[in-house]
Formats: C-alpha cells, sequence, structure tokens
C-alpha cells in the first residue's frame, strides 16, 4: 500500500507538490522556508499556474479553518502574502480572487486570532500597486465587515481593542486600494462613507479627540499606533485628504448625521474636534464646501433647540478661522444671509416663546438664556467669516447686512411671527452687533467706499432712535470704520491732557477722497454728534463715544476747513447745555459742558495756534478752581461730582466765540465762518440738500431757432464757460450753503406763521407763472407737423400751422413701408 500512495503522490501535479511540501508536519515548526523558496520560484517561472497555486491554498486554507487547524491557516497565509508580494505578472487578478476569498474566510470566522490575521493579509495586500487593473473586483464585503469590528463589543477589553483596531487598518487598507481606482467600486458612495465614517467617529469617541494638526500616519511613533484613537485620527485623515472636490459632501455628510443621531452637538468638543480634523485634512480649495454644508445643516435644524443650534454655530466659527483667506465660496452673500436668518429666528423664538409662533399645552419650552447664547455664538460667527474676507467683499457685506436692519422711514422691519415692536428693536440691536464685529479691524484708503450714501444715511438715522443701546452701537460702528490708524484707545477716556503729545497720535495729511467725503457728509455727522449729545438718555459711554468720533474727525479727516466746523460744534454744544429751552437734566448738562472742553483742549493743541491754546488753558484754570462739575475729571466718573441744580452758567468759565475767531482769524482761518454759530438741520435736510449732479449744477444754453415761429426773441450770448465757472459749479461753496439753509428757514417760518389768504395768493401766483412758463415750452418744443394743406389765419390775424390727422397725411411713397 505504502507503494501505491508514493506512485500516486508522484503522479500529483507539480504545484500542488511544491504547495504540500511548504507544509510541516508540526505546525508550531512553521513555514518551510527552503520550499517555500521553490514554489516562490515555480510561481515566477510558470505565471499562468499561479491561479492554480492560489485555488490549491485556498481549498487547504478552507479545510484546515473547518477542523480548526490554525498552526497550519497561519502557514497558507504567511504564504499567500510572500507569493502576493513576489508576484507581479498579468495572472496576478486570478490568484487575488483566491486570496481575497481565504481573507473573506477568516473574517467570517468567530476567531479573533483569525479575524486579525485575514486583516493584516488584507492590510498587506491593499499597499500593492498592480500592474493591470481589475474590472470585476469588489470590496463591499471588506467594508461592512471592517466597520463592523470596528465596534466590537467583546468581553475581553484587550481582545476587543485588537479587534477594533484590525478593523480600522482594514477600512484604511480599503480606501488606499480603491480610492485613486477608477475602475474599483466608488469607495465615495454613500453606502460605503455612511458605513466607513461613522464608524471612524465611533472609535474617536472613546478618548480624547487631538486637536493638533498630524497629517501623515509615517510621522506617528509606535506609542501612538498602540492607541486606537490616534490610529482612527490619522486613518480619518488620510480618507479626507484624498477626497477630490465632488467627494467631499458624501464624507462630510456621514459625519453630520452622526453627531445628529448621538446628540453630539449640544457637548460642542466632539463636534468642534471633528471638523477641525476635517478642515485641516481636505485641500484647502475645498474649505467652503464644508462651510456650505454645515450652513446648510444649520438651516434643517431651524426648529431644533437652542444648545444644538449653538453647537452647529461653534463649529462654524471654528471652520472659519481654520479657512484660508477667501475661502467661503463664491456664494458669500448667502452665508451671511444664513446667519442671519438663525438670528432672526432665534429672536422670534425668544420672544414667542415657542418654535411655531404658537403658545399651545405641549409646544416644546424655549429657554431664553440658551437663545441668548446662541445668538452671541451667530454674532462671534458672523464676525470670524468677516475677518476672513477681502476688504470688497467685506464691504459688501456691510451693506448687506444693513439692508437687513428695519430703520424707520427707509428699512421696513422684515416679517416676523408676532415679535412685535420689541422683536423689531431686538433685531436692530443684533444685527447691530454684527456689524460691529464685521467693521471691527476694517481698514480702508478711500472713506467714500467705506461708507457709501446707501450705508451712511440709515446707519446716522439709527442713531437718532430713542434706544440708547441702539445709538451706542452706531457711534461704535463709526469709529471702527473711521479710525484708521489704530487712534482710537487713544480717546477711550475723556479727560483733560496738557501735553497731547503723550498719546502719540498718527496723523496722516488729509488726502483728496477725505476731503470730499467730509465735503459731502461733514454736515451729517456734525448733526448726528450734536443730537446726539442733546438726548436725554444718553450715558457716560455714550459721551465717550462722542469724544472719541470728535478726536477721530480731528485727527483722520480733518483740514482746515473741518476744524473751523469741528469748533463751530464744540461751541455749539456749549450753547446746547447752556440753553434752559431743551430741559436737559444737570448731568447731561454738566457731560456736554466737559465734553466740549475735552474737545477743545484737543483741537487747540492740533492746530498748534498759540494764542488759541493760552484761551482755552485759561478757561479750564478757571474752571478747575472755580466749576469743576464742568470738567470731565469729576463727570465722568463712576460717582460724579454734581451740583443738584446747575446755576447760570457765565462769565470766565465759557469759552468765547469771538476770542476764538479772533485768535484764529490771525492764524489764517476763515473768521467769518468761525464767526457763524452753527444751527444743526432738525428737518431731513441731509437728504434734500444732496449735491446735485454736474449735469444738474452746469446749465449749457443751447440756442434754437425756430423757423416756423413769428417771433424772434432776442437772447443774452451764453455764458462763457471756463476753469473757474466748473470749479465754482462743482465745489459747492461754503457761503451759498448757509445762504441755502437761511432761505429755506425763512420759507418755512413763512408758512408757519402768515396767515391762510396770503399763502394761498403766494401758491395761485406761482402756479399761475409755472403754467405761462410751461405754455412757452411747449410751443417751443410740442409743434404740429406741417400740414400739405398750408396754414391757417388766427382770429388775430396771424398766420398758425393747421394740423392735419395723420391717417389724412399724403407721403412720399419712398416713406411709406
Amino acid at each position: 500500500m505504502t507503494g501505491v500512495c508514493g506512485c500516486c503522490g508522484a503522479l500529483r501535479p507539480r504545484y500542488k507538490r511544491l504547495v504540500d511540501n511548504i507544509f510541516p508536519e508540526d505546525p508550531e515548526d512553521g513555514l518551510v522556508k527552503a520550499n517555500m523558496e521553490k514554489l516562490t520560484f515555480y510561481a515566477l517561472s510558470a505565471p499562468e499556474k499561479l491561479d492554480r497555486i492560489g485555488a490549491y491554498l485556498s481549498e487547504r486554507l478552507s479545510r484546515d479553518v473547518a477542523r480548526h487547524r490554525y498552526g497550519y491557516v497561519c502557514i497558507a497565509m504567511e504564504a499567500l502574502d510572500q507569493l502576493l508580494m513576489a508576484c507581479h505578472c498579468q495572472s496576478i487578478n486570478l490568484f487575488v480572487e483566491s486570496f481575497l476569498k481565504m481573507v473573506r474566510k477568516l473574517l467570517e470566522s468567530d476567531k479573533p486570532n483569525l479575524q486579525i490575521l485575514g486583516t493584516n493579509s488584507f492590510v498587506k495586500f491593499a499597499n500593492i500597486e498592480e500592474d493591470t487593473p481589475s474590472y470585476h473586483r469588489s470590496y463591499d464585503f471588506f467594508v461592512s465587515r471592517f466597520s463592523e469590528m470596528c465596534h466590537s463589543s467583546f468581553e475581553d477589553p484587550d481582545i476587543r481593542t485588537k479587534i477594533r483596531m484590525a478593523g480600522i487598518k482594514g477600512l484604511q487598507g480599503v480606501v488606499r486600494k480603491t480610492v485613486n481606482d477608477e475602475l474599483q467600486a466608488n469607495i465615495w458612495d454613500p453606502q460605503h462613507m455612511d458605513k466607513i465614517v461613522p464608524s471612524l467617529l465611533f472609535n474617536l469617541q472613546s478618548g480624547e479627540c487631538s486637536e493638533s494638526r498630524s497629517p501623515s500616519p509615517l510621522q506617528a511613533s509606535e506609542k501612538e499606533k498602540e492607541s486606537p484613537v490616534e490610529l482612527t485620527e490619522r486613518c480619518f485623515r488620510e480618507l479626507l485628504g484624498r477626497a477630490a472636490y465632488g467627494n467631499i459632501k458624501n464624507a462630510v455628510t456621514p459625519v453630520l448625521m452622526h453627531l445628529d443621531n448621538h446628540s453630539l452637538w449640544e457637548g460642542k468638543t466632539f463636534a468642534v474636534c471633528c471638523f477641525k480634523i476635517i478642515m485641516y485634512s481636505i485641500q484647502s480649495q475645498h474649505s467652503h464646501l464644508v462651510i456650505q454644508q454645515l450652513l446648510g445643516h444649520l438651516d434643517a435644524n431651524s426648529k431644533s433647540s437652542a444648545t444644538v443650534r449653538a453647537g452647529i454655530v461653534e463649529v462654524l466659527l471654528e471652520a472659519a478661522a481654520i479657512a484660508a483667506s477667501g475661502s467661503v465660496g463664491p456664494t458669500v452673500l448667502e452665508v451671511f444671509n444664513t446667519l442671519l436668518r438663525q438670528l432672526r429666528l432665534s429672536v422670534d423664538y425668544e420672544l414667542t416663546g415657542s418654535y411655531d409662533g404658537s403658545t399651545n399645552i405641549g409646544t416644546k419650552i424655549i429657554k431664553a438664556h440658551e437663545e441668548r447664547q446662541l445668538q452671541e455664538a451667530v454674532i462671534r460667527t458672523i464676525g470670524s467669516f468677516a475677518n476672513t474676507l477681502p476688504t470688497y467683499q467685506r464691504s459688501e457685506v456691510m451693506l448687506f447686512i444693513m439692508g437687513k436692519i428695519p430703520v424707520p422711514g427707509i428699512h421696513l422691519a422684515l416679517p416676523s411671527t408676532g415679535s412685535g415692536p420689541e422683536g423689531t428693536r431686538m433685531i436692530q440691536i443684533m444685527l447691530l452687533k454684527s456689524l460691529v464685529q464685521v467693521t471691527a479691524g476694517y481698514q480702508t484708503t478711500n472713506m467714500l467706499t467705506a461708507l457709501p450714501s446707501s450705508f451712511l444715511e440709515p446707519l446716522l438715522s439709527l442713531s437718532l432712535t430713542e434706544d440708547p443701546e441702539v445709538r451706542l452701537l452706531v457711534l461704535q460702528i463709526l469709529l471702527s470704520l473711521i479710525d484708521r490708524h489704530d487712534n482710537r484707545p487713544k480717546f477711550s477716556t475723556i479727560s483733560i491732557i496738557s501735553d497731547i503729545s503723550i498719546l502719540k497720535l498718527k496723523v496722516d495729511k488729509c488726502s483728496r477722497q477725505d476731503n470730499l467725503f467730509m465735503k459731502k457728509h461733514g454736515q451729517q455727522l456734525y448733526r448726528h454728534i450734536y443730537l446726539g449729545c442733546k438726548e436725554q438718555s444718553s450715558g457716560r459711554q455714550h459721551y465717550e463715544a462722542l469724544f472719541a468720533l470728535l478726536g477721530l474727525l480731528s485727527v483722520e479727516l480733518a483740514n482746515e476747513e473741518v476744524v473751523v466746523d469741528l469748533i463751530r460744534l464744540a461751541l455749539a454744544l456749549q450753547d446746547l447745555a447752556l440753553s434752559t429751552d431743551e430741559a436737559l437734566p444737570v448731568y447731561n448738562r454738566c457731560a456736554v459742558h466737559a465734553l466740549a472742553a475735552a474737545y477743545l483742549n484737543l483741537i487747540c493743541q492740533l492746530t498748534t495756534v498759540p494764542a488759541f491754546c493760552q484761551h482755552i488753558h485759561e478757561v479750564i484754570e478757571v474752571r478747575q478752581k472755580e466749576s469743576t462739575y464742568l470738567l470731565p475729571e469729576d463727570v465722568f466718573v463712576d460717582k460724579p461730582k454734581l451740583p443738584s441744580l446747575l446755576e447760570k452758567v457765565e462769565g470766565d468759565v465759557l469759552f468765547l466765540q469771538s476770542k476764538i475767531t479772533e485768535v484764529l482769524g490771525g492764524s489764517g482761518y476763515n473768521t467769518e465762518r468761525l464767526a457763524t454759530p452753527y444751527v444743526p438741520q432738525y428737518t431731513d435736510e441731509d437728504r434734500l440738500s444732496k449735491r446735485k449732479s454736474i449735469g444738474e449744477t452746469i446749465s449749457l444754453q443751447v440756442e434754437v431757432e425756430s423757423r416756423n415761429s413769428p417771433e424772434k426773441e432776442e437772447r443774452a450770448p451764453a455764458e462763457e464757460i471756463t476753469f473757474e465757472t466748473l470749479k465754482n459749479a462743482i465745489v459747492d461753496s461754503v457761503g451759498m450753503e448757509e445762504q441755502e439753509r437761511e432761505r429755506r428757514r425763512q420759507v418755512v417760518e413763512k408758512f408757519q406763521k402768515a396767515p391762510f389768504e396770503e399763502i394761498a395768493a403766494h401758491c395761485g401766483a406761482r402756479a399761475t407763472l409755472l403754467q405761462s412758463k410751461l405754455n412757452q415750452i411747449f410751443e417751443i418744443t410740442i409743434r404740429p407737423p406741417p400740414s400739405p394743406s398750408g396754414t391757417i389765419s388766427s382770429g388775430y390775424g396771424q398766420s398758425q400751422s393747421r394740423s392735419v390727422p395723420i391717417y389724412e397725411m399724403k407721403f412720399p411713397d419712398l416713406c411709406v413701408y
């Protein structure tokens, strides 16, 4: 029988004999290396036999697994690994099928050691670059099985950790094998990503999430490789780093779903950690896609609890801080629109107490303090996004937000869910706080572009509201935009400084654009500063902001004309505090006196006119001796030292307009303008007195001869237009502005005090004059067409053209189509 068996063994195919020879009698001895070398040489010499070798090894491994001969199983897998590493011929595909079949067999086993063995072999295979593509290979089973291993709940914690780490390595291998091969199954499909990403996040949750950026797994130490959290993070980074533009959404969506399903937004820490990994790992040009997905998810959770929405907003804040400059993407305004919409919804929820605007029993209770925290988070996020934008885009965002603010008479309140006037007020405050964030650190060289009329007018309109909080926010916005040399902190407190050189103010020469800006908007700013001081609800913060605004105007935008106007404004503020008609409280009157004194002390040192400085300092010294309550050191403190009743202030404690005009006139300043008291305009003059366009300012006289007119009027020769004429027409002179103001005041006074009959007669005369002028214009410009029938005689003996209806007129054939 022995001879027969030996004979039969000799008849077996050579590749089977070579495979059998690598297995020792005792599996403890391990792989027979000499025979393994013979098998490898045979496989390289006869590559067409490689698939049969693989099939036979697979058959033996399946049999050994079934018989629980795990020693031989390990030997078979080691042999497969060596053959796989050595052979790269065209026949490798069929061998790989046998190899994957054996790996699948091991992974299906319930023995942890076999699962880990199969995973390690798969990882080795994943690192091999194949020479020939595979059209039919599927990795669906491996994705599912490795994901399942990542969630292992094995009783022994050490074995559980090993199984989970094997699952993570297996997923990493699948990604490496498929992500760059277009012929393989698309690993970025949602069916695969919905398994891979949650498995990785599940393991990230089990330990501290690293916030540092460690993009390369090759840089990790051996100690780190033993940690499932570190291994998971490296795998997650590698996955995201390989994501192309079209795959970002499929990779991020499972993250959002995982955070939703496990209520991880509320804790914020893990969610922020995940998106820090995402933002650092993906290609920088794709950052805006992640941000857009987060914004969409925020919209989808509009009726979720405030803590959930606050968590998403917090993640947005961190993502915007990490993203490169300008990576918000092409839809910049849509980003801010989403955030502003969430801000408004939060205000409505806080005021109505429900998500649907009703107060039915059973409606989810809304906590006001949580909504407030959300609102603050949204405002911070708006500022964070704005800081990543270039200057021109930030200007667009400022205009966009201003268009959302309900301004009386300009922008109507946005549709609300029944929050009423209080809702409008809160929206104003929240959006203005957003503008404060956007304008913080804003630098521009051209004030006309930084503060266009479409932005400045509604902003200044808000500065006249009764709400002191709104007025203060408006002043903060103006200060941020005007301050271009970081001088604002130097005006943070109101005080009398004997030598302003210690402030180290940065003063540049006023540019042409700055001059144009002040010529166009200066009167508006002066008026609103004056009216801001006049408000009874103004407090210490308001006066400090107004002083800072006056100081910044003097340093940033002042030319000689502006300095004169600012001095006139300061003297007008003194007159305001002296006036008994305004019924200002004692504190406000003392505060305005102190504000005017502090500003005149500043401006006199900026003008460097000795006689001006001497007068200001003399008045301040008198006040220090007799009336300290008129100086900022006694007013703008926590406990102001004020008299119970402010008696009539007069004498040497007042700044004299005549004296200031005299001393400044000697230094070349406009004495006529200095001597004219500043009078603010209380009507909506800012819009009515806009400068006209050049076409409206200059009327070019064109002589048109009327051939059919019997009367030839002698016209005066047209005025010769020179450079000086154009210059005077474009640049409005100060004298003309004053005359126009006086004329308007007289007209208003006439209509208020004149008897009705006089007003009616005046209007009737104007209407008659207007009608006669219109008749003359119509006679010249709208003439009837010439009649083929000639002329007719009028009742006064004058010839007139007779009008013939068009349908009766006879036109030449060439004129008819």
